[in-house]
């Protein structure tokens, strides 16, 4: 019995090992010669693995450009984290009055996630086309016809705010993604307490407000984390919407211009490192929260 206890234990070693194997070589070896590489003075083709301690970062905390990157990535996280969640929290609450056609509209509001930021960008670039005039097309001119007028703007080259402009089509492309969130714990909520708070005399709008609301908190919590984590990444949105702008910069297009444009691989590492930080702020926290819940289970 033992013996046979020992091979499957064996079998199941040398199964996972091959996976174990790559994600510390893929993953954490690449992390750990990327931290190498921020405290080096590799800049140029050829590398060079001089140590000058924290100088790549210390120069970026100087650099002009990189607080305008954590001004923007501030402002695109916040338009498109928050518009994200309430836009996906109501329609999964109209999903969840069990309307005619729910599969279709389920799947309608789940399809922009099936979607690259790519083309979405493509897209969007021509929907938001700040042109005026005889060139006035997208929503400017959509504006036009309806007579919106005071709503036509430049969009993504407005001064400053541009950015915002380009988080609304992050939101249309992942509030599906958060509505299925939400749907999936509006579903979960018993339909007992329901019924008692409607015995109780509590209206719809109390009922949501009371009771489902904050029993959805764990929902928001996975929301805020995944979408955290993935506007502290945008590139590929931005450079399809816009392309490399100083307005619209942001720190992943920073590191790939400092990488690769201009050869600085130093820096580059130095960006890419923080940017990892940023995404462990998030991220470590909530593992540790489930990892509690689960041990209270």
């Amino acid at each position: 019995m033992s013996r046979l206890k020992n091979k499957d234990t064996i079998t199941s070693i040398a199964l996972v090992a091959p996976s174990i194997l790559a994600v510390g070589i893929f993953v954490y070896g690449f992390i750990a010669w990327s931290m190498r590489v921020s405290f080096s003075a590799w800049k140029g083709l050829l590398p060079d693995y001089t140590w000058v301690g924290l100088k790549n970062y210390i120069e970026l905390f100087s650099d002009p450009r990189f607080w305008i990157d954590i001004r923007n990535t501030i402002t695109f996280t916040s338009v498109f984290v928050i518009g994200s969640i309430l836009l996906g929290l109501f329609l999964a609450v109209l999903l969840d009055q069990n309307l005619p056609g729910e599969n279709f509209f389920r799947s309608l509001f789940l399809f922009p996630m099936a979607i690259s930021f790519i083309v979405t960008g493509v897209v969007w670039r021509w929907l938001m086309n700040p042109a005026t005039g005889t060139r006035i097309s997208g929503f400017n001119q959509l504006f036009d016809a309806i007579g919106l007028d005071f709503l036509i703007n430049t969009w993504h080259t407005t001064p400053r705010w541009g950015i915002a402009a380009i988080a609304l089509a992050a939101i249309w492309q992942m509030s599906g993604f958060t509505m299925a969130l939400y749907l999936g714990g509006l579903r979960s909520v018993p339909d007992e307490l329901r019924e008692a708070a409607r015995v109780d005399g509590a209206t719809e709008l109390q009922i949501y407000r009371h009771i489902v609301l904050p029993m959805l908190n764990p929902v928001t919590l996975s929301a805020l984390i995944i979408l955290g984590h993935i506007s502290l990444k945008v590139f590929d949105l931005i450079i399809a919407i816009a392309g490399k702008q100083l307005p619209l910069d942001v720190p992943a297009i920073y590191m790939w211009q400092a990488t690769f444009d201009g050869y600085f691989f130093g820096r580059g590492a130095a960006i890419a490192i923080l940017l990892l930080l940023a995404v462990s702020l998030l991220i470590i926290p909530y593992i540790i929260y489930n990892i509690r819940n689960e041990a209270d289970l």
